[in-house]
């Protein structure tokens, strides 16, 4: 008889965080962002909310649930989705964030744009936001300087053309090693004008196939070369719903299974529909973190 040592060891994150505005968001511990669509025709229809008391019946939702960040998009980033004006997203941004401001004066707040000027034009009003932009600075090339200029945190997601176009450009040679050089690349250019508060998003679902999204989050952990904290956006989406031959709207049990990936693959911040379960999922990693790295001795004979 003998016995074999098995050493399972789970990812600790060092402890980080950025600055918005006057607040600062610690990642000692994964945090929830909660979305809020003030679009017509995002693809999880319980998502949208293009009324006062929608809005803010949501907002109040995200925060009593436990989360850290209200997400809000006005401009729908689904594959195909229909262009909007720039000025259309700035009124539809400025509606929702005068309720939120308002109601919620100390919930931390990040835009989805991929525009400068919306960018611009909500800080003038709103003060300090997060931005969170889908195409990396791609479709405005003066997105990183205005980042930079208005001392603004920045997640830097993954993807390539455009939402009518991103799925017609899924060819990868090598999927994580063209990725992270992409991400190399752009955080080079983002601290060289001084940008100092990054998230990285890998994109899940931006010009990726099904397949290649279930590689990346099995390989999630390998982006931790960058020193960023990582965000998952996961939720609801179609690799899920495709998979599992349902729809979005029964799509939460996958999602909090991937979340839970996730989470075990370094995730520093989940980006949800449903942000108790999000929570709660968080709550229950952290219990099994807390004991690694821990050995399992098994007799074999």
């Amino acid at each position: 008889m003998y016995f074999c040592k098995l050493s399972i060891i789970t990812m600790k994150i060092s402890h980080s965080s950025i600055r918005c505005g006057e607040q600062v968001l610690s990642f000692e511990k994964p945090l929830v962002m909660g979305i809020l669509n003030v679009t017509e025709d995002s693809f999880y229809a319980q998502s949208r909310c293009t009324s006062a008391d929608s809005i803010a019946a949501r907002t109040h939702q995200i925060v009593a649930q436990g989360g850290a960040v209200v997400d809000v998009g006005a401009y729908s980033t689904r594959p195909n989705a229909a262009d909007v004006a720039a000025d259309e997203e700035i009124e539809r941004l400025t509606f929702a964030l005068q309720i939120i401001r308002q109601k919620f004066p100390d919930v931390v707040v990040s835009i989805d744009t991929f525009r400068s000027e919306v960018v611009r034009a909500v800080v003038k009003k709103f003060g300090s936001v997060i931005v969170n932009d889908i195409s990396g600075g791609e479709l405005d090339a003066a997105m990183f300087a205005t980042v930079a200029q208005l001392h603004l945190p920045y997640i830097l997601m993954h993807s390539r053309g455009t939402p009518q176009t991103m799925q017609q450009l899924t060819h990868y040679d090598d999927l994580l090693g063209e990725i992270t050089y992409y991400f190399s690349a752009k955080i080079r250019q983002l601290h060289s004008l001084g940008v100092a508060d990054l998230i990285v998003d890998p994109g899940f679902g931006f010009a990726k196939t099904t397949a290649q999204n279930f590689e990346l989050l099995a390989r999630m952990n390998e982006l931790h070369i960058l020193g960023l904290p990582l965000l998952a956006g996961l939720s609801r989406k179609s690799l899920i719903y495709k998979t599992l031959q349902c729809s979005p709207e029964e799509a939460l049990n996958g999602t909090t299974a991937l979340n839970t990936l996730a989470l075990q693959q370094g995730a520093s911040i989940l980006r949800v529909h449903d942000v108790r379960a999000a929570s709660q999922a968080i709550t229950l990693h952290e219990q099994v973190s807390n004991y690694s790295p821990f050995t399992i001795t098994q007799s074999v004979f």
